[in-house]
């Protein structure tokens, strides 16, 4: 499975900025990391803290806003990742950058990137950030029967989601995986989401 993940992001040209999107805007980098068995390898994913102000409990790649002294998303990427959850640069191979992509509702552009750590490695969760971090198979996700729907909004939304172990994985997260599946592996997963138009409207109230 990686070596054809690899093969595939080769299309993606990595990307350092986004460039598309003027200076104001605010951005953000997320690392997909992969590590274990190169055939079905997992994803490093991390539960939020339920105390934080946004997005709190949800399941999410490591990562955040960018800081002035970044270089670059990359490097936010990297050091968001290394305050996160304890895991250095110098364990991480990475493998190129996915199309930029926001979360729902939220004028915050993110840039995901992908990663392969080598092993072993330890991972020292920052409590005042994260909750939890687990280890989330890959393959999981090209089983379409996985796939719910639940509605947000006051049911004016549907957005698919996946149960693993005690996660509810959803959202900006469960996308950028589904998308690399869809690009890497012809994984011909196709989910029900929300119109842009739908999304817009609900945006104006």
């Amino acid at each position: 499975m990686l070596t054809t993940i690899k093969q595939r992001l080769k299309k993606y040209s990595p990307q350092s900025d986004n460039s598309e999107f003027s200076d104001v805007t605010p951005k953000a980098a997320v690392l997909l990391l992969l590590h274990g068995d190169p055939d079905n390898p997992q994803v490093i994913l991390t539960q939020r803290a339920k105390h934080l102000s946004s997005h709190a409990g949800e399941v999410a790649f490591p990562g955040g806003m960018r800081d002035k002294y970044d270089n670059d998303l990359l490097a936010t990427a990297l050091r968001e990742t290394q305050e996160e959850i304890g895991l250095a640069s110098s364990k991480i191979n990475i493998l190129g950058s996915l199309p930029t992509d926001s979360t729902q509702l939220n004028i915050i552009r993110v840039m995901p990137f992908m990663g392969w750590v080598d092993t072993p490695f330890r991972l020292t969760p920052d409590p005042s950030e994260i909750a939890s971090v687990f280890n989330f198979p890959l393959s999981f996700l090209l089983d379409i029967k996985h796939y719910q729907y639940f509605f947000l909004a006051q049911g004016k939304i549907e957005l698919p989601y996946v149960w693993y172990k005690d996660y509810k994985i959803w959202g900006f997260t469960l996308k950028v995986m589904v998308d690399m599946l869809n690009n890497t592996l012809d994984a011909k997963l196709k989910l029900r989401y929300p119109s842009r138009k739908q999304l817009d409207q609900l945006g104006k109230k």
